[in-house]
This record gives C-alpha cells, structure tokens and sequence, in this order.
C-alpha cells in the first residue's frame, strides 16, 4: 500500500480541486483499516468525523491525551464519542519520561525556552503520535493551509518523512475558517465550547489562549514564541 513521493505528488493533484469527501472515499478505499484520523477535537477534526461517520461508519480515530487538556476537551470527545457511536483510540504519554522531565525542569518548563517546550512537545506528543502511526499506513489531519505560515504548502495528499514515509492526507486543506464553520452549522457537529470563548486553536491548557481581534489563527498557540516556531513536531512539513 505504500506510495512513492511521485505518486503521492499525482494524487495531490488530481484531489486538489475535489470535494474533502472524494478525498476521504478515495484513502478509505486505499487503505481500508490501515488509516485512522488523528483528532485533537478541534473545530476542522471534527468536520472530518462527521464525513467519516457518513462514507464508513467503522472509521478509525485516535487522540493523543497530553495530561495538560482542558475539561472542555475531554467534554466534546465524549459529546462525539455517543452522537457518533465512536471507539476513540486514546494514547498517553509514556509516564516515567513525564516524571522525570517534570522532576529537572519543572510544571511549566515550556515556558523557559522553545528547546523546553519542544522538550515537552515531543515527550507529551510526539513519541505518543509515533506509538499510534506505528500500525498504520496513512493517517488523516485537519490541517489547513489558511493556518499558518508553518502550513502554506500543505497538500491534500503527502508522504511523510518523519514518520516512516507513510500517507498524509489533509482533505479540508484547502478550506476557510468559514468553510469549517459553515459545515458544523449545518450539519450540527458538536464541537468544543472554548471556540465560543476566543479560542481558535485548541491544544493542552497551559499553552493556549483566546486569540485578540485582527490576531491570526495560531496566534493563542504558545503564544509567547515567534510563528516559524508554533509547531510541535506532530506536523513536520519540509518546504520544497
């Protein structure tokens, strides 16, 4: 089931006027039980539930729980987990690294430097997402290009580098915040109560905050660093 980056290059081109659930058919069909969305529960994830739920009522997903999430978050994973009868994967962070980040650095050690954010990133995040791809041979974001600066080059359908060249595939990659919006409305799509509150990018507790009006999209995201930083290794995207 593998793809060479040409490949994938092709495929990405022939989605990126297509429909998200052309997308979706199309990986589904590809890889059968061998995709599984990754969800942190945000307004663009949970579009991508619903689109599941509707192709493949036996689609995959998993989420990676930090220890740092809000209640709102645990919250909308289970408003989800009943309207859609879902089996949510749940991977944790391996405990005694945890210990023993928080026992030499502190609580709050990502507030000291981006190499002690990466630091707890890659503890909390990263090795967890490494875990849940381990089994698989393509995975589902809700990345959007409109984002980040980080994200510009996103394409629909990409081979990633930094976790054993498997599939990546963004379907709503080339969507609008209002896009996103529009379809939760219309097709009442639980989502999390902190977007009512500011919140346009929701991620552990202490390292998101509501965004100030004319702020970008990322900008509540470790709010405290420069934007070429505000990533934390689950999306490592080269430009070409």
């Amino acid at each position: 089931m593998e793809l060479t980056k040409k490949e994938a290059d092709k495929l990405a081109e022939k989605f990126e006027n297509k429909k998200p659930q052309e997308v979706l058919n199309w990986a589904l069909e590809k890889f059968h039980l061998k995709i599984s969305l990754a969800s942190s529960f945000g307004a663009e994830d949970n579009v991508l539930i619903d689109m599941l739920s509707k192709i493949n009522p036996k689609f995959r997903v998993f989420t990676l729980d930090t220890g740092r999430l809000d209640q709102e978050t645990y919250d909308v994973i289970d408003k989800i987990r009943t309207k859609y009868n879902a089996q949510i994967e749940i991977y944790f962070p391996n405990t005694e690294r945890v210990e023993k980040m928080v026992f030499q650095h502190g609580m709050n050690l990502f507030y000291d430097s981006v190499d002690y954010r990466r630091l707890c990133c890659g503890i909390r995040k990263v090795e967890p997402l490494t875990r849940a791809l381990s089994g698989l041979d393509a995975w589902i974001t809700g990345l959007r290009r409109a984002q980040s600066v980080t994200r510009t080059d996103l394409k629909k359908i990409e081979i990633d580098e930094s976790q054993r060249n498997i599939v990546k595939v963004n379907p709503i990659a080339d969507w609008s915040k209002e896009q996103v919006w529009d379809y939760i409305k219309k097709n009442d799509v639980p989502y999390n109560v902190l977007h009512d509150k500011g919140y346009a990018s929701i991620g552990c507790e202490p390292c998101t905050r509501p965004i100030k009006p004319g702020e970008s999209i990322r900008a509540g995201r470790w709010w405290w660093e420069s934007p070429e930083t505000k990533e934390c290794g689950l999306h490592v995207h080269k430009k070409e």
